[in-house]
């Protein structure tokens, strides 16, 4: 029996030791748009491309990047009604770590919760992998974090990274331009030019979106006039 034999099967593995429809799933991450997140030395920067598939969508029914807690958001490359489920999960337990500890959740303690129900949805019959990779940006007690979480429930720490159908080449760009000392500000224009880099078209405040966390360890989303303004200081 070859690979294929094994593609519908979730709990079953190939001869080879793989589980072919955590395969797949990444194939729907790296087919939905770019996203990329920036560690710098006082904070945090998250964006995505933000296509409408139609001129006639209201733009701010769209929203790719979210937030957890206060200190704490997320962004997605995937499919967008399995990062809502991910979204619920994460504010759920973060609501219920801070009802029973009196405290903000830490940012690890966060991405292994979520971790645990990416993996769970990989042995267990009836479901599926979720569809998206995702990158979640806190500030906690050991300063800015950015950490990855894969499909198959993997998750690692990162400076900066990028996910979806762009993110070889836009890591190729991240690591030319990262460095350890880079600051918030500089961070959002890297973050800009990175999303340059494999946009088709021009971009613009309407079709990028971008979440930071400063010194002030609140997590917000820019707004439209805000990104402009950003990609002004740029041309």
């Amino acid at each position: 029996m070859g690979e294929s034999d094994y593609s519908f099967s979730l709990t079953t593995f190939s001869p080879s030791g793989r589980l072919v429809q955590i395969e797949y799933a990444l194939n729907a991450v790296t087919a939905g748009a770019t996203a990329l997140g920036i560690k710098a030395k006082n904070g945090i920067v998250l964006a995505t491309e933000k296509r409408l598939p139609s001129a006639l969508m209201a733009e701010d029914s769209v929203q790719k990047v979210s937030m957890i807690t206060e200190s704490i958001g997320l962004v997605y490359a995937g499919m967008g009604p399995d990062s809502r489920v991910l979204v619920k999960k994460a504010r759920k337990a973060a609501q219920a770590y801070a009802r029973i500890y009196k405290e903000v959740i830490p940012v690890g303690q966060l991405v292994r919760e979520v971790a645990s129900v990416m993996q769970e949805f990989t042995q267990s019959g009836g479901v599926r992998p979720f569809g998206v990779s995702l990158l979640v940006a806190g500030f906690d007690d050991e300063g800015p974090q950015l950490c990855q979480i894969d499909p198959s429930g993997s998750y690692y720490a990162w400076k900066a990274s990028a996910i979806g159908k762009n993110m070889v080449n836009a890591k190729t760009f991240l690591e030319k331009r990262y460095s350890d000392d880079i600051e918030l500000e500089d961070a959002i224009h890297t973050a800009i030019l990175t999303l340059k880099e494999g946009f088709e078209g021009q971009v613009t405040e309407s079709n990028i979106e971008i979440g930071i966390i400063g010194e002030d360890k609140v997590f917000r989303t820019l707004t439209p006039a805000d990104t402009k303004d950003y990609l002004t200081e740029l041309e």
